[in-house]
């Protein structure tokens, strides 16, 4: 069987032949074995030096366990940097529904290939983390603080490599305090007979001992020390906001720059300008630089900003030429991108390609969805549930900003979310209005939105509680009967039926000659 066994007493793993464990992506790797040789070979360090030093550092066996167990936190709080992110979320009341969202993480991270960072985001263990930790109000405890100052720690160990171990130290010792709050040992009370008690010549006789007494002594002496008892009496931890941390798109800057960007972005724009004012000569000149262009992330999702800039309404009448070249520069972006959409690049095309149509005759309008059906991104499940989380995320988000009359450009988000608005009074207006005041002021994200409604949720009357759930679920409803009609847009051909046929002829000509074959084989 291919069982990997864990021998926890022994100190061993057995791994099967047959299976093959990827390892932690580069420079986490590295990091972490640097990190556990300091804790457990500390003469390593200096084993190469022409004069040791005198005196190596022994581990003290009560804190090498939480010192080792310490690496594994940083490694970890190292490997899901930006993590929330990518949380998204689905539903604040009654009960916050929060979702992650794997393809953006591994794409913002450059993971997409590393197996490893795959196989942790599918795992159950995952899944049960984003649940426990995913909520932006609730107790935050030692993997909180270590997630959110993890980039200025690792700042710090970068400048002054000593920096390293005393973080570990440092980390170690909450460990080790949260295990053992008190400082004394605790050593229990065992009654001692009186020295000569042995020796009496007239022992007196023993009396009968009362059972109910004896467990009642004992439950007593049992309740004293109980340790749960004791925790219950403490105060319990506040709820507070988790810290977010560092942005994920903030990590990894440095990697994404490309030669020549803002140039070709400027080409980018000024062609798809040319392809709406009509000027199609021109476009053309500059189409196959655009067409190159567009192998860079940051050139795909600048095509899909300019061309929702150039959608008014629900609808764009576009001329023939002007649809081809759309549709040209929509397939190129999706060719160019992986099936998982880690850029978003799908998400952002999907509601464009409903808008985008051309008039064949009268009567008969042709939309862009029928022209980028055969990509392998309508295929990917993950996909649609990603997109459909992101937005429900931003209508939940709209219920709860509040409206434009009551916001004054001097206030802060603290104003912005003092109580919780009614949904139905922020449908009164456009969500393109909004933004132009909102933007004056910082705009709540949608984790901080959440966090603030569930802070007042305990405040909020019943019937203002019924009234908030039942605007989040009706926005769910409608926008997962939006998604289903895109959905059959994009996966369900137009001539289906002619394709089934096809299918049918080829699975009969199969048949025909496998039974060919056989009765020749026989």
């Amino acid at each position: 069987m291919d069982v990997i066994v864990a021998d926890l007493d022994g100190g061993s793993i057995s791994v099967p032949d047959g299976v093959s464990l990827p390892l932690l992506p580069e420079p986490l790797l590295s990091n972490t074995q640097e990190a556990l040789s300091l804790i457990l070979q500390p003469e390593l360090g200096s084993a190469d030096y022409a004069f040791p030093p005198l005196a190596v550092r022994a581990p003290q066996p009560v804190m090498l366990d939480k010192e080792i167990r310490a690496v594994f936190m940083r490694a970890f709080a190292q490997l899901l940097q930006g993590y929330r992110s990518c949380l998204t979320l689905i539903r604040i009341h009654p009960k916050p529904v929060i979702t992650f969202h794997k393809a953006a993480f591994l794409g913002e991270r450059n993971l997409i290939d590393c197996d490893f960072s795959t196989r942790v985001l599918d795992c159950m263990f995952f899944t049960s983390f984003v649940s426990e930790r995913g909520p932006p109000w609730r107790p935050c405890d030692v993997w909180d603080e270590l997630y959110s100052n993890f980039g200025e720690l690792f700042k710090l160990e970068v400048q002054d490599s000593r920096m390293l171990l005393m973080h570990i130290q440092e980390l170690a010792q909450q460990l080790y305090t949260n295990e053992n709050p008190n400082p004394q040992s605790y050593a229990q009370k065992i009654l001692v007979p009186p020295e000569g008690a042995f020796a009496r010549i007239h022992q007196p006789s023993f009396r009968v001992i009362n059972p109910g007494q004896v467990q009642a002594i004992i439950a007593e002496g049992l309740a004293k020390n109980n340790l749960k008892s004791r925790l219950a009496s403490l105060r319990p931890m506040q709820p507070r906001i988790v810290p977010t941390g560092q942005h994920i798109s903030n990590l990894n800057d440095h990697k994404n720059i490309v030669s020549n960007s803002a140039r070709r972005l400027e080409v980018l724009r000024n062609c798809i300008n040319c392809i709406f004012e009509n000027k199609i000569s021109d476009a053309r000149k500059t189409f196959p630089a655009v067409l190159r262009a567009l192998k860079s992330k940051q050139a795909r999702l600048a095509l899909c900003n300019e061309l929702s800039q150039h959608v008014i309404g629900n609808k764009a009448m576009l001329e023939h030429q002007q649809f081809d070249l759309v549709v040209r520069l929509m397939n190129c972006a999706l060719q160019d991108d992986s099936s998982m959409d880690e850029h978003g690049v799908a998400a952002a095309l999907l509601p464009l390609a409903t808008a985008f149509c051309r008039k064949l005759c009268t009567g008969v309008i042709q939309f862009a969805y029928t022209c980028i059906q055969e990509h392998a991104v309508w295929q990917n499940q993950q996909f649609w549930e990603a997109a459909f989380y992101l937005d429900v995320q931003k209508d939940i988000k709209a219920l709860y900003l509040p409206r434009l009359d009551s916001i004054s450009p001097r206030l802060g988000t603290d104003h912005i979310l003092a109580t919780p608005t009614s949904p139905r009074d922020s449908k009164d207006f456009a969500w393109q209005n909004r933004r132009s005041v909102i933007s004056r002021v910082q705009e709540p994200s949608a984790l901080e939105i959440a966090a603030e409604q569930m802070r007042l949720w305990s405040s909020v009357d019943s019937e203002k509680q019924k009234e908030l759930i039942t605007s989040e679920e009706s926005t769910l409803y409608s926008q997962a009967i939006h998604y289903a009609n895109r959905m059959v847009s994009l996966l369900i051909p137009l001539d289906i039926g002619n394709r089934l046929h096809k299918q049918d002829h080829s699975l009969d000509e199969e048949r025909a000659s496998n039974s060919i074959a056989n009765r020749y084989v026989v």
